[in-house]
């Protein structure tokens, strides 16, 4: 069966860092675009990152762009964010989630994700 599990979430002041990882198994990894969401109640899931299967190609919300950096390392079936600069702002529950897909193609609705992790908590004190 498949299953996402994150790590690497946690408290931080602002302007800390973090490094979220999201471990997969059951699927064929590399045949799956990747993408990290947020969600913070009472609000929308937020797509913040998102990446090809191949890696070659990332998406950034313009909230995290310059600060956040998604990748994947399909060798370890598992993909990452490195989140710096961290601000209150980007307290959630961050979330990966993935899709089989045999093209090259960027999914930042989250509708467009089959599998996804439990969540881990980021909170980002002032």
């Amino acid at each position: 069966q498949v299953q996402l599990v994150e790590s690497g979430g946690g408290l931080v002041q602002a302007g800390g860092s973090l490094r979220l990882s999201c471990a997969t198994s059951g699927l064929t990894f590399s045949r799956h675009a990747m993408g990290w969401f947020r969600q913070v109640p009472g609000k929308e899931r937020e797509c913040v990152a998102a990446i090809t299967w191949s890696g070659g190609s990332t998406f950034y919300a313009n909230s995290v762009k310059g600060r956040f950096t998604i990748s994947r390392d399909n060798a370890k079936n598992s993909a990452y964010l490195q989140m710096n600069s961290l601000k209150p702002e980007d307290t959630a529950v961050y979330y990966c989630a993935s899709r089989l897909t045999g093209l090259s193609v960027l999914f930042r609705d989250p509708n467009d994700y089959s599998y996804w992790g439990q969540g881990t908590q980021v909170t980002v004190s002032s």
